[in-house]
């Protein structure tokens, strides 16, 4: 069946916008006319009953978007790896420790010294991605790398001890 998009006007009220998995299940957005939206979720047994509604306000959305694009970007990333041979992904917690604690991810030279790339960092359930080279590392980030298993496990070994 594959999975779908379903738009449907709602007189008076606004637009629906369902997805339909490729299980059969729908879940649906109502953006309202005045600017609010309800996240909907839909009776298996019955698409057109809807089982639970949340009211969403923009922070929330936004939040919400953001949490699925991250999850969806990392698998994406770690697919590509899988299918390219001598290519890998790799999450890196940085070091409490870490010399590049409260410096920019430039200091690190890590491309230069290391062949591998960089991609993005995961702050408070963010994804930063593609980081310039002026964004600041922070205790709690995750850096995601992309290159060979030595490239990779340079960067673990630059961001714990430094360069060498």
């Amino acid at each position: 069946m594959g999975i779908r998009i379903e738009k449907v006007d709602l007189p008076g009220i606004g637009v629906r916008h369902d997805l339909v998995t490729e299980g059969g299940r729908r879940i649906s957005v109502v953006s309202h006319r005045d600017g609010e939206r309800d996240l909907g979720f839909f009776d298996i047994d019955d698409p057109d009953a809807c089982r639970d509604s949340i009211p969403l306000n923009d922070d929330e959305a936004a939040a919400l978007a953001d949490v699925l694009g991250a999850s969806v970007m990392l698998s994406r990333l770690t697919s590509l790896s899988d299918e390219t041979a001598g290519l890998y992904t790799e999450q890196i917690a940085l070091p409490t420790d870490s010399p590049y604690l409260n410096r920019t991810l430039g200091d690190t030279k890590a491309r230069t010294r290391t062949h591998a790339s960089i991609v993005a960092i995961v702050r408070d359930g963010d994804v930063i991605p593609s980081p310039t080279p002026a964004e600041r590392l922070r205790a709690g980030d995750v850096i995601v790398v992309v290159g060979t298993r030595e490239g990779l496990d340079g960067v673990s070994r630059l961001l714990a001890t430094g360069p060498d």
